[in-house]
């Protein structure tokens, strides 16, 4: 059965930093690409990042320079390090894996 844990959110200041993370288990992790995908209150689910298996990785205009996606394929663990958070940035954070499976949300809150 896959699994998509993730964890790592909560309430930061704008500017601050967070770092995700989610553990993956029932299914060989090193061969998947693996995404960030988040969801805002009242809007629609928005992809913010992917990284191959091999470990390119692409963004979406809105987190480029902030966010870094990363994997640990010994862990089996994907990461998103946030940087310089804006209010904008407040949503449920959920790990995917393209196209079916999904993790349970990790919320995300960027307020003073």
């Amino acid at each position: 059965e896959v699994q998509l844990q993730a964890s790592g959110g909560g309430l930061v200041q704008p500017g601050g930093s967070l770092r995700l993370s989610c553990a993956a288990s029932g299914f060989t992790f090193s061969s998947y690409a693996m995404s960030w995908v988040r969801q805002a209150p009242g809007k629609q689910r928005e992809l913010v990042a992917t990284i191959t298996s091999g470990g390119s990785t692409n963004y979406s205009d809105f987190v480029k320079e902030r966010f870094t996606i990363s994997r640990d394929n010994v862990r089996r663990t994907l990461y998103l390090q946030m940087n310089s958070l804006k209010s904008e940035d407040t949503a449920v954070y959920y790990c995917h894996r393209p196209p079916n499976f999904w993790g349970q949300g990790t919320l995300v809150t960027v307020s003073s």
